[in-house]
């Protein structure tokens, strides 16, 4: 992990919300009061332990920045202006240039903490909306109902945000009603310029998976699951929206810059409890817990948990799944490649899981429902 330049793309995590939703495995501690000053410190003390580390140059324009959570909102107007400092040390983040994201909770937005953030240096803003519908929004244990929701994205246009994006969650279990078409519907008239989707998982160690082995609610169903993402991909893209990435739309020129350098495998440097990283071809991640990792920053031990390469065998995997998630797809020369090796993904386009548009195969709607299945099968078909 060593280099003059360090990656043009930071990721930061937050980790403090007012309470914690039932299916939540991150790295998050309760806190109505978070420890903004202390979390500051931990972040400056390991920009400070990468650069040393690598020999970085400083100075370097950072092409994009994500602040999630955790609920950033949560550190108010100074943290974010302690946070554009202490990054700015190390960094020099451009005005014109740098895409610079922040989450917030409708919850604990308003249009004073937009205002400020928008005056230090913040470009787009993400709301954990994840429904709009009151009913689901209780079951999912959020803080905000459906008209919080629509006032704090009113609230961040006010605020001076173009770029506002609204996530939304699906795929829960049975006993959840909910008229989906209806909240797709309605998020299109909030006429935000991005959405994302969160199908909805059961982690080890959460209230839901315990609730679940009780009995006390059914998994969620996996017919569920592809039903609702076929109608909210439908839906979406007949509002207008491109669907860019297997589970996000944007208006045309909104696509969000910071994950394509994930989807690219482009470096991009990530701080704070949990945070995963990518200096090619070195995956790290970051010690889980908070205390823990503030712990051993101010002992001088770093933040890392762990580390792997990428192998080859990994790399190409991991390049062929990640093309497949966007509507980038896959090149030419490499369906000709694997073409060669006996897969004809002209039994994939028959079934309706791939086409090809433009010169380059993508993934339909039924093809991401199967995309790991998929991918795997290109991966062994390149191997061979």
């Amino acid at each position: 992990m060593s280099g003059e330049c360090p990656p043009g793309s930071l990721y930061v995590h937050f980790p403090f919300c007012a309470h914690r939703c039932h299916y939540c495995d991150f790295s998050v501690q309760r806190a109505s009061a978070p420890p903004v000053s202390r979390w500051l410190a931990a972040i400056e003390a390991e920009l400070a332990w990468w650069f040393e580390r690598n020999g970085w140059d400083r100075g370097e324009t950072l092409d994009t920045i994500f602040v999630g959570g955790g609920t950033p909102s949560l550190m108010g107007p100074a943290g974010m202006d302690g946070l554009a400092s202490r990054i700015s040390a190390w960094f020099r983040i451009d005005p014109a240039h740098t895409e610079w994201t922040a989450e917030a909770n409708p919850a604990s937005f308003d249009v004073r903490l937009g205002a400020s953030w928008r005056a230090t240096g913040v470009t787009r803003l993400s709301l954990g909306v994840q429904a709009l519908d009151d009913g689901v929004l209780t079951w999912l244990g959020r803080l905000h109902d459906r008209r919080r929701a629509t006032e704090a994205v009113a609230e961040a246009r006010d605020a001076g945000f173009e770029s506002v994006s609204v996530d939304l969650i699906f795929g829960l279990p049975p006993e959840v009603k909910r008229d989906l078409g209806a909240e797709v519907a309605a998020a299109a008239a909030l006429d935000v310029s991005h959405l994302s989707l969160y199908g909805l998982t059961v982690e080890p160690r959460t209230p839901l998976a315990e609730w679940i082995r009780l009995g006390r609610v059914g998994a969620p169903d996996e017919k569920r699951y592809a039903e609702e993402y076929r109608l909210l991909s439908r839906d979406l893209r007949a509002a207008g929206y491109e669907q860019y990435e297997v589970s996000n739309f944007a208006r045309p020129g909104a696509q969000c810059r910071h994950n394509w350098s994930y989807w690219n495998r482009t470096s991009y440097l990530a701080l704070g409890p949990s945070a995963h990283g990518f200096l090619p071809p070195i995956r790290s991640w970051n010690v889980f817990r908070w205390d823990r990792y503030e712990r051993a920053l101010r002992e001088g031990l770093g933040p890392l948990e762990g580390w792997e390469r990428v192998g080859p065998e990994e790399e190409e995997l991991e390049r062929i799944w990640l093309g497949l998630r966007t509507n980038r797809g896959l090149t030419p020369d490499f369906v000709q490649e694997i073409s060669s090796n006996g897969l004809r993904l002209d039994d994939w386009v028959e079934a309706g899981w791939m086409e090809e548009r433009g010169g380059r195969w993508t993934a339909t709607i039924e093809g991401w429902l199967r995309l790991d299945t998929i991918a795997a099968e290109l991966a062994g078909a390149e191997r061979a």
